[in-house]
Parts: C-alpha cells; structure tokens; sequence
C-alpha cells in the first residue's frame, strides 16, 4: 500500500496539464483529492473519471486570484473529505507573451494576480490549518523562468520569481514545525501551455519542437515523488526535472 494513502490532496489548476495528472496520480496511490480550477465543468468531468476508476475526488470552481473563494474551498475540502494532508499548487497562466513596451498593462497584472498573489492565497488559506494539525506537505509549482528571464515573459518571470521566494519565506518561518514545503520547476512539458508559448515565436522555447517536449507523465511523478517523506531532504528547495541528481531518484535518466 502506498504511504499516501489516506491522505487529502488539494490540486488546483487541475482541469487539465500537469494538474489534472497529479490528481490522477495521487487518486490512484490512495489520495482522495479536490480538484480546483477556474472551469467548473472541465475539472467536474475529470473528478468524475476518477471516481468511475475507483478513486475518490470531488471538484471545485474556484479563482485562486480570490482569497475567500479560496478559503472556502480550503473549507469544503476538509469538511468533504475530512483533513488536507497535501497542496499542489500549481493554477497559472503565461499570458501576456509579449515585449514589456508593448504589453497591456491589465493583462500583466492578471498573470501576478492568478500565478503570485494567486499562489499565496491557497497556502495563506491552507497553512495554517496544516501547521495545527502537526504539519502538512506544499509543493508550490515554480519554473526555470523564476531564475532566468525570457523574451517575451516579463509578467510570467516576475510572479515565478516571486513564489520561489514565498517558498523559500515559508520554509524559514514553519521550519520545525513538520511542514514539507517544495518548488517545483517542471520543466518544458507537453502542454496546452505550450501550444500557446509556440504560437508566439517569442524567445528560444516558442522554438522547442513539440517531439523534444518532455512528456507529461514524467514531471507527475517528480511531484508525486516530493508528496512522498522519501523526499524530505529536499524540505525547502525549488526542485528541478532538469537536475541530473534529481532524475535518478524518481527512475529517470
């Protein structure tokens, strides 16, 4: 049986991508899960397949940009399913693609809104709980955009950059207290994400055939990996697929 198994996971963004895999995953290791997203029905749907597979998973709309919807959420996921072990934050956008003279300033502040401030509402709404109950595992989605900036990617740079930091903040003020808290940079992976990235032909990754793009199912279980307590001498680091010591230790190479 896994370790995991028993837990409650929170997901957001998990309509589809990454998000909707690890929900999958951590259903299929024993988690039941609340899936989060903006598009209701598209995450209903997928809590559906997973009930029908045998797994337990109830779904939310929900704006992360908007604390109390979120601290709701937090709420129902407890009442619901009974505690909140794991948080995968990972809600995001990467628009506007565009050259910072040129960019609509609206648009900007929307990707701080949803992929920063958005961040730190669920772990403001989640944490605390966690830190009564004796702790608790968070593994903030990040990007190699955090610390490297890309044409094109300013808004997307600069809130990447920020949660990197809110991770590292975290880690600091919760240390001893039994939360397990993660970056997680996912690398360049297969999807929706980047059908709009290469429609841009902005910057070297609009470039990035899609045959060269890691698969999904790869960056899933790097996360999973880090739900897990075989991870918990990484407590407090941003986690790369792209680390060549990270790789073996989840069966890749």
């Amino acid at each position: 049986m896994s370790r995991l198994a028993g837990k409650v996971a929170l997901v957001t963004g998990a309509s589809r991508g990454l998000g909707e895999g690890v929900a999958r995953a951590l259903a299929a290791q024993g988690v039941a899960v609340m899936l989060v997203a903006r598009d209701g029905a598209a995450v209903e749907a997928v809590a559906r397949e997973i009930a029908v597979s045998g797994g337990r998973a109830e779904a939310l709309a929900c704006d992360v940009a908007d604390y109390a919807k979120v601290a709701r959420v937090a709420a129902a996921t407890r009442a619901r399913l009974g505690g909140l072990d794991i948080l995968v934050n990972n809600a995001g956008i990467i628009e506007p693609i565009a050259d910072l003279a040129t960019s609509d300033p609206a648009a900007w502040a929307d990707n701080i809104r949803i992929n920063l401030v958005g961040a730190y509402n669920v772990v403001r709404a989640v944490l605390e709980g966690m830190l009564g109950a004796g702790g608790g595992t968070i593994v903030n989605v990040s990007s190699g955009a955090a610390h490297q900036p890309l044409e094109g990617w300013s808004a997307y740079c600069a809130g990447k950059a920020g949660l990197a930091m809110v991770t590292s903040a975290i880690a600091l003020e919760t240390a001893g207290r039994g939360l397990r808290i993660f970056g997680f940079s996912p690398g360049t992976i297969d999807t929706d994400m980047q059908v709009k990235i290469r429609a841009s032909g902005i910057n070297r990754v609009s470039r990035i055939p899609r045959g060269e793009l890691s698969p999904v199912e790869h960056a899933v279980r790097g996360l999973l990996y880090l739900c897990d307590s075989a991870s918990d001498d990484l407590i407090g680091q941003d986690v790369s697929m792209r680390d060549e010591a990270f790789r073996p230790r989840i069966g890749l190479t």
